[in-house]
């Protein structure tokens, strides 16, 4: 054991650096399905892995080696399988994926591969014949030959060139693929032959012909219906799948089928019943969707009914929502991992290692999804995989193990090479080689080994710790690590430093707004450290380049603060704070500004009469300097900013809180404030208190003095004698329009305004100049004109009319347009600010007059002469036919009809081909001459495609969308094959009708 730690050291010591790892898969082996019927000669299946080395390949296929040396249809390319010139039979089955390296092996997740393919029916000279009575039933057994993969029974009558048709009387079971005849008829006599067609690779087959002879020596009378064709008394559903069940009776008369839920409920609008109620669909199954369904068959002689229930299974693929990490453990350590996954049903767990399965056995414990391992050793190394499974599946977490053996290194983590201690501190030296296993620890100071004592100890993880430091510690201290695999050392140098403590702190200062102080901080520390002084302003660190306010001054042991033009927002705690290389001291101080006091709060005005008032308030802050008195000022719509007023008492002392303004003016409106005043200056006003009238009073000179308020606008020309008046009695009023037809747009008044009530008129304004009103547009837009887009579409032009003065602007035009044999008041109207405007929605191949006219802020001007213009034809209403599409290398060949327009409709001049990523992408759009064009697009999506012809009346009608299903790069060839399958399916079942009509001929 000891040797192959040894060489394991090696191997590991070598090799650190080359980050050597176990396989991890890239890309596994996935369930696939292959058409036997494409001409592919090979099959490949996926799997890939990183490591280093890298990891070399085998695979299994039901649980046994596949031997690709022996074996010639199996090939490795890479990691990947090739299957050569695959059989159904042989070579169908659940495959699995193993990569190995030297650090271990890992499996990949099963995969399923299966191949669709349809054989000939078994080799019948001929068919027994069968004997009927007319009226009885019959039932025509298909035998299908052995085939897989999806496909659909038909049933051929005489060598019709149709299939046989289904209706209540026959039925073909898409279960078994056998014909029911409810009630035999003589028309029923004759051949028939089954047909089963493959849906992926749509190749059809025949059985010999049955022939059934209808005996006409008897007919069979009457009898109740029996149900042939039932669906299973119960039956599984997963959410999102279609689910069809079968249901039809024999009897006579022929039996109707109908459908029904056991428990009353109706039955889901999104049911689909086809085949004269014979089969019942129902899609994208939901939870709501289960419960028993009846079917019911009915005729003249009785009735009889077959019930079945559906039940929702919630089934979820497994995920994981915890996987496995690669794990670096040294010797003895313990592991522990934990996988988890999801799904329903709830899924199992199993653990491997190297491949092979794991139990509980010795130091290593499985429990569920959690395995633990005590005691690692070197033998535990290796690749660890953890499988969740249930039984729609199982998913695969991997994870590296690596257990680390090596000797003590100080590489990576050494002592600390110089320490820096003050005397009377405390040290903590720390010794953490890496090794594995753990190295034991000593400590050494020159040539004296170090044991634990009052003031120095040795703790569990190696760390040396010394407390109450004197000079006489100073020296060199050396780490002596030691495990199985070697010894090592590591040194470093305790230095011993005088405590550095601050000599003149900062002292707390009361201040006044705009002065200027200095805050001291000087220490006394150890002459060989430099000090590093730092200050703090309640609690957060002075940025000296962003503080026009602060600067740190003085220098070596001082590092003071300067505060200038000191704020009210300068008031708190100040830290001065001085580090060194050992150790980190502080001190505090607290600085109060004083300023002019706050603003008052809660101004209330009361107890109004003509001339006084009552105010009441509440004080603000006085920031530091109590407020000695208040000032009260007061404004009204016709004073010069705030004034102060006169009050009781005189002067407001600080204490008091209220105060009446007297000599105010009756009926006049007011507005009041609060100053306070302390020894550091005059406050900040208080909110304007609402506006308040004072009580009317005869012989008030103010404005609104009264009641009966009202103004007198009074105006004249500019340069006559004469003033024209007006009377506005409301109070309310703020504007008066005169209107006089003579007068010339943009004259010159002089106008002012004055005001009175019942005790008489009050002053005037002062004279202001105005000008007149413009007058509307005198004439209209010239040279209109327009041009046809298309069959909705026309663009107007015109001249815009230039201004008749340097006061006079056009504000927008309106356009108006009709239909020809409309009348002009019937129009309608675009509104546009500038020259052009469009027309849109109009009639293809109609006749529209036109007419424009221009606006300005006094109205509309007249319209200018209407002319008329056709629009364009309508574009063709038939969509591009006839599209055919082929999907191979990344690559969308589209082909279509031309469209030919009608006579009434505008010649197609070309197509444009429009496609997005599904529903949700980018749209883009191309244009072809041609009825063919080639798209390059990426795989992995589906891709929506429309085509519409493209016309001078604008683009016709679009194709509808057209969805060409995602391609997975994997089996690019694959796909193609199977959409040129879907293109010519046509031509495929016209060979095979061919090819049925020579059989029909030869019999």
């Amino acid at each position: 054991l000891y040797l192959l730690m040894f060489f394991y050291v090696l191997f590991s010591f070598f090799d650190t650096e080359n980050t050597r790892h176990g396989p991890v898969f890239t890309q596994e082996p996935s369930d696939s399905i292959f058409p036997m019927s494409t001409g592919d000669k090979q099959v490949f299946i996926n799997c890939k892995a990183k490591g280093n080395p890298p990891p070399h390949y085998r695979w299994k296929v039901d649980g046994k080696d596949i031997n690709t040396d022996s074996d010639l249809n199996y090939s490795l390319v890479e990691g990947n399988l090739l299957i050569n010139n695959p059989h159904v039979i042989n070579h169908g089955g659940v495959y699995q994926c193993i990569a190995t390296n030297t650090f271990g092996i890992v499996i990949s997740r099963e995969a399923k591969v299966q191949f669709i393919f349809l054989d000939f029916f078994f080799y019948e000279l001929s068919r027994n014949t069968v004997s009927v009575r007319e009226g009885q039933a019959v039932v025509l057994l298909c035998g299908p030959p052995p085939h897989y993969g999806e496909i659909k029974y038909s049933w051929v009558f005489n060598g019709q060139r149709s299939f046989l048709q289904q209706d209540a009387r026959r039925f073909i079971s898409q279960k078994t693929g056998n014909l029911y005849i409810a009630k035999v008829e003589a028309s029923d006599a004759g051949n028939y032959t089954c047909a089963v067609r493959n849906m992926m690779t749509n190749s059809t087959v025949f059985s010999s012909p049955t022939p059934v002879v209808v005996r006409r020596d008897a007919v069979m009378g009457e009898y109740e219906p029996k149900i042939e064709v039932q669906f299973p008394d119960t039956l599984h559903v997963s959410k999102g799948s279609s689910v069809k069940l079968e249901c039809f009776a024999l009897g006579n008369p022929v039996p109707s089928i109908s459908w029904r839920r056991a428990d009353g409920n109706p039955l889901p609008g999104k049911i689909k019943i086809n085949h004269s109620s014979g089969v019942l669909e129902i899609p994208y199954f939901r939870p709501e969707d289960a419960g028993v369904y009846e079917c019911v068959a009915e005729n003249s002689r009785g009735r009889n009914a077959a019930r079945g229930q559906l039940i929702f299974q919630n089934v979820e693929h497994l995920q994981w929502v915890q996987t496995l990490k690669d794990a670096h453990m040294a010797i003895d350590a313990n592991l522990q991992w934990e996988c988890k996954a999801i799904g329903k049903p709830r899924p199992t767990y199993r653990w491997l290692k190297n491949g092979q399965p794991l139990i509980t056995e010795g130091r290593m414990h499985v429990e569920a999804g959690r395995l633990t391992i005590s005691k690692i050793s070197l033998l535990d190394s290796g690749m660890y995989q953890c499988v969740a499974e249930n039984e729609h599946g199982s998913v695969y977490a991997s994870a590296e193990l690596k257990v680390v053996a090596s000797p003590p290194d100080f590489t990576r983590r050494p002592v600390k090479k110089s320490t820096v201690i003050q005397r009377g501190g405390e040290v903590v030296l720390e010794c953490r080689p890496h090794a594995s296993p753990r190295a034991t620890v000593s400590w050494w100071r020159g040539g004296e080994l170090l044991k634990d004592s009052k003031r120095q100890t040795i703790m569990e993880d190696g760390t040396l710790r010394i407390t109450n430091i004197s000079k006489s510690d100073e020296g060199r201290y050396t780490c002596v690590a030691r495990n199985l695999f070697g010894t090592s050392s590591s040194t470093g140098t305790l230095m011993v430093k005088e405590p550095t403590r601050i000599v003149v702190p900062p002292l707390s200062l009361d201040a006044t707004v705009g002065q200027s102080l200095v805050l001291p901080c000087e220490v006394s520390s150890d002459s060989s450290l430099s000090p590093f002084f730092k200050w703090f302003f309640n609690g957060k660190a002075i940025d000296f380049s962003r503080q026009e306010h602060f600067e740190m001054i003085g220098g070596g042991f001082a590092g003071d603060l300067m505060v200038r033009n000191i704020q009210l927002k300068h008031s708190g705690k100040y830290v001065c704070m001085v580090h060194t290389e050992v150790d980190t001291v502080s001190a505090a101080a607290d600085l109060i500004v004083r300023g002019p006091p706050g603003a008052p709060e809660s101004l209330v005005v009361t107890d109004i009469t003509d001339t006084t008032v009552q105010l009441s308030w509440s004080s603000g802050p006085d920031n530091h300097s109590p407020v000695t008195m208040y000032m009260v000022q007061a404004r009204t719509p016709f004073s010069i900013g705030w004034q102060t007023v006169r009050t009781v008492p005189d002067s407001v002392p600080g204490q008091m809180m209220h105060a009446t303004v007297k000599d105010l003016n009756p009926w006049v409106d007011y507005e009041f404030r609060v100053v306070a005043i302390n020894s550091v200056g005059v406050g900040e006003p208080s909110t304007p208190s609402k506006q308040i009238r004072t009580k009317a009073l005869f012989g008030s000179k103010e404005q609104q003095s009264g009641e009966d308020f009202g103004y007198v606008v009074a105006f004249r020309p500019l340069g006559s004698s004469t003033w024209i008046q007006t009377v506005l009695a409301s109070p309310d009023a703020s504007r008066y329009i005169y209107r006089n037809e003579s007068i010339a747009p943009l004259s010159q008044f002089e106008v002012t305004v004055g005001v009175y009530n019942s005790m008489g008129e009050g002053p005037f304004s002062r004279v202001v100049r105005v000008f007149s009103a413009e007058e509307e547009p005198s004439e209209a837009p010239s040279r209109v004109w327009a041009r046809a887009l298309s069959a909705s579409e026309v663009e107007v032009y015109w001249e815009p009319i230039p201004p008749r003065s340097s006061s006079e602007k056009i504000i927008a035009y309106e356009v108006l347009f009709w239909e020809e044999g409309s009348q002009q008041s019937d129009a309608d109207i675009v509104r546009v600010i500038n020259s052009s405007a469009l027309l849109s929605g109009l009639k293809g191949s109609a006749v529209y007059l036109i007419s424009v006219r221009a606006q300005n802020s006094a109205g509309l001007g007249p319209c200018s002469p209407s002319f008329n213009i056709t629009t364009k034809k309508p574009p063709p209403s038939q969509p591009p036919g006839s599209i055919e599409w082929n999907l191979t290398n990344s690559k969308i060949f589209l082909n279509w009809e031309h469209v030919k327009a009608m006579d009434n409709e505008s010649e197609v001049t070309g197509y444009k081909v429009v496609y997005r990523q599904n529903f949700h992408g980018k749209t883009t759009v191309l244009e072809t001459n041609k009825t063919s064009m080639e798209l390059q697009i990426p795989s992995g999506e589906d891709y929506l495609i429309e085509i519409k012809a493209r016309t001078e009346g604008g683009d016709g009608t679009s194709s509808g969308p057209i969805r060409i299903p995602k391609m997975s790069s994997k089996f690019q060839t694959l796909h193609s094959m199977q959409m040129i399958g879907t293109l010519v399916r046509i031509g495929t079942f016209k060979v095979n009708f061919h090819i049925l009509l020579d059989i029909v001929s030869i019999t």
